[in-house]
């Protein structure tokens, strides 16, 4: 369940009691019940904006990071006093992205999380903003709770926002905009004005929220975006009852490795690839040979992902994006080898691998 900067905060960075204690109430219910909960929680900026009396939230990498530095301990105060009053023990746990991106990192918070679990501890987690930047921010932790419930094969995804779900446009700008009740195809999306608006104290929007969503439900977990300021629609969108927008579970497209890959492993580079490599990439089952790459965009390392794109357009842009691949080459290795075959290949590196990206380490769009 992730809880967005306008539910956890109101306008002034004071944190909403009766919302909180509603879901702790919630949670601690579903506790009771055997079941299990983890909290992503945004919020720590507002409170530390909050307590140290800043006219507005800061615009600086600094200043946001100082800010969560003085909030954060204080928000999680509030969420282990009103969970231990209803008798479930919590935890505190802070991640970056380099924690989703590094795959060891990535499989010891699983383990984390799994353990605290186990030991029926409710987790609450917040990105650890006193150390990310602007380049690796999870956008008011919407794609962080995607990634964690990904991550432990949830059941359901959660989001809690301040308007009642995702409308055919802003319905703070659009009196007519009408709540769509379900998104079954992302396609649809298209029709739809599907913004970036944000407020003062968070730095997500609706589309981040989406995004969120088309994660999870690739991974085969149903997604609903609901009011989280709302008396009703927490309880009953758990009770399996219509409310907000919900996201139905698509069957798993990729393994757990290849989500991660997708969504989590930042791309370092890019390869330029030939039209026959490109016709064996879109159906999945080939590997891409360095034969295939036309041209090497970027430097990286071997074992860096990297996107897989369409030959360049006549403007000398990169052609569409295909997909993504940890590739088994540097950036300088490659472009030494690129548009030769296998045995030329190996003359020149020895023990090189045949494949530039192996298929099992390649994911398409």
């Amino acid at each position: 369940m992730k809880l967005g900067s306008n539910v956890v905060a109101n306008g002034d960075g004071e944190p909403r009691m009766d919302v909180l204690e509603r879901v702790c109430d919630v949670l601690a219910g579903l506790h009771r019940e055997g079941g299990e909960a983890i909290i992503v929680t945004s919020g720590a900026i507002a409170r530390g904006v909050r307590v140290m009396n800043l006219p507005e939230r800061p615009s600086s990498i600094g200043g946001l990071q100082a800010a969560s530095a003085v909030g954060q301990g204080k928000l999680y105060r509030v969420y282990d006093e009103l969970l231990r009053e209803r008798e479930v023990v919590s935890a505190q746990l802070l991640l970056t992205f380099f924690d989703m991106s590094a795959r060891t990192h990535y499989l010891n918070a699983r383990q984390t999380l799994t353990t605290l679990l186990e030991w029926r501890v409710l987790p609450v987690i917040n990105e650890n903003d006193t150390t990310a930047t602007d380049e690796i921010s999870f956008g008011d932790n919407d794609f962080l709770a995607a990634q964690v419930a990904v991550l432990i094969s949830a059941d359901e995804l959660v989001i809690l926002t301040d308007i009642d779900g995702l409308y055919t446009a802003d319905p703070r700008l659009r009196p007519d905009a009408r709540l769509v009740s379900e998104i079954s195809d992302f396609a649809a999306l298209d029709q739809l004005d599907v913004g970036h608006t944000t407020s003062s104290l968070g730095s997500g929007g609706m589309r981040s929220k989406v995004v969120a969503a088309e994660m999870a439900t690739a991974a085969g977990i149903p997604t609903v975006i609901c009011n989280g300021l709302s008396d009703d629609a927490l309880r009953a969108v758990l009770a399996g009852e219509p409310a907000g927008t919900r996201f139905p579970a698509h069957e798993a497209r990729y393994s757990s490795f290849k989500l991660w890959l997708k969504y989590a492993k930042p791309s370092r580079g890019t390869l330029l690839i030939d039209h026959g490599a490109v016709r064996a990439v879109r159906q999945g089952s080939a590997s891409l040979l360095p034969v295939g790459v036309v041209e090497v965009l970027g430097e990286f390392d071997a074992g860096d992902a990297v996107d897989i794109a369409e030959p360049a357009a006549e403007d000398g842009r990169p052609g569409h994006v295909l997909g993504k691949g940890i590739c088994n080459y540097s950036a300088e290795e490659l472009r030494q080898v690129i548009g030769l075959q296998s045995k030329a290949v190996r003359e020149i590196m020895p023990r090189a691998t045949p494949e530039a990206i192996h298929r099992d380490y390649l994911v398409v769009d």
